[in-house]
């Protein structure tokens, strides 16, 4: 592996968590690499031939093809026993007899992004991986978490409504040990280079893609966000396009937070989905702390990227009573944004709890992420004056 310095930080000394965050970066450049071939044939597609979620599906098969792809290159670089993961997916549907195509189509997938791990810095498997240690290495990933030792969190893919409609989604890796994130990376794959080209509808994105040529700057190139605890920086760097290697040292920038304080001029993000949030409690509490523009509602994780690339300054996200937050959904993007100057907490001010297992227990409300401390504390100040009212 390369120096630190490599990674973009400004230390020539070896860091804690280097190591992992280089296989980290390189594991999410390949699984973004996964993501966009499954992608693209399930863009040329109809809608009515794709559901999300449906056991036969090509998001489904992202979502278990980047688990195993991932948890086989963390477990071969850092060795299996010292690798232990939490993510989404289980082999229960795929080891089922009546599931044989799926499985081979998993496979088929892993073992075609493996192929390509040379370009992204990493050793390819010496023969294909067959059917049993795809699903050894997606049932690796089966971790409790807790408040002890160290485990990797991971979100396949983030945002399958996004993945399904060619817009965006996240693939999210974040390494948590004795309760806290040490580091974080975010791959947005369909994230462009101009921030507003982020609100526009997903049928406007196929038509941009179709018609912009592959070496423009300003659309589909993806990138990838990434931060370590104490740096006080977060980088980000383009994906590797077409059939280009990763190389270090390579085009990675630092990203901060926006420094815009004034309500009236920040962006606010949102989630696009009604079903796990409350659209109208967040234009409601946006109104009365004077936040004028238009929401940004965008899928993923990728609003934590939004907020650390400066291109937003709030997300909001106050969960439909019931709907328990997992911390594979908020690990990466949290750290990320701290780490560019941002601030993230519960609706009381509180850290989020990355300790509890699975789920983000003991969350006050909801989740507010800003820009600075000044728009955190109006908006917080907001959220009491406007809760007692409100029907969440």
């Amino acid at each position: 592996m390369e120096e630190t310095k490599d990674m973009g930080f400004s230390t020539l000394e070896p860091e804690k968590y280097s190591k992992e965050l280089d296989i980290a970066v390189r594991a999410v450049q390949m699984a973004c690499f996964l993501c966009q071939k499954v992608q693209e044939s399930l863009i040329s597609k109809t809608a009515s031939q794709v559901q999300a979620k449906d056991d036969n599906s090509p998001v489904t098969i992202a979502d278990w093809s980047v688990q195993a792809t991932v948890s086989w290159i963390l477990s071969e670089t850092l060795g299996s026993r010292n690798v232990a993961i939490i993510a989404e997916e289980d082999v229960q549907t795929l080891s089922k007899t009546d599931s044989a195509g799926l499985l081979e189509a998993v496979v088929q997938t892993v073992n075609d992004c493996l192929a390509e791990a040379p370009r992204f810095g990493l050793k390819a498997p010496g023969t294909s991986l067959g059917s049993s240690e795809v699903l050894e290495a997606i049932s690796r990933c089966n971790s409790t978490g807790g408040p002890n030792g160290r485990f990797w969190a991971l979100d396949p893919v983030d945002g399958t409504l996004g993945f399904v409609r060619g817009d965006q989604y996240a693939v999210a890796l974040a390494l948590i040990e004795d309760g806290e994130v040490v580091l974080g990376v975010l791959g947005c794959p369909n994230y462009p280079m101009r921030k507003e080209w982020l609100s526009y509808h997903h049928r406007y994105h196929r038509i941009i893609s179709k018609l912009t040529p592959p070496t423009s700057e300003s659309w589909d190139k993806g990138c990838v966000i990434y931060a370590r605890r104490g740096s006080g920086e977060a980088w980000m760097q383009p994906l590797i396009q077409g059939h280009k290697k990763l190389v270090w040292p390579n085009s990675a920038t630092p990203v901060k937070v926006s420094t815009i304080e004034n309500p009236a001029l920040a962006t606010f993000c949102e989630p696009v989905e009604k079903a796990n949030s409350s659209h109208s409690f967040t234009a409601g509490l946006a109104h009365s702390v004077g936040l004028r523009k238009q929401p940004l509602r965008v899928y993923s994780m990728v609003k934590y990227a939004a907020i650390a690339r400066g291109d937003a300054e709030v997300f909001m996200k106050f969960a439909r009573a019931g709907y328990k937050e997992k911390i594979w959904d908020h690990a990466a993007g949290v750290i990320i944004i701290q780490e560019a100057g941002g601030v993230v907490t519960d609706a009381g001010g509180c850290p989020l709890d990355f300790s509890k297992g699975m789920y983000l227990e003991g969350l006050d409300r909801g989740i507010i992420a800003c820009a600075g401390g000044k728009l955190h504390e109006k908006i917080i100040g907001a959220v009491d004056a406007s809760w007692n009212s409100s029907s969440l």
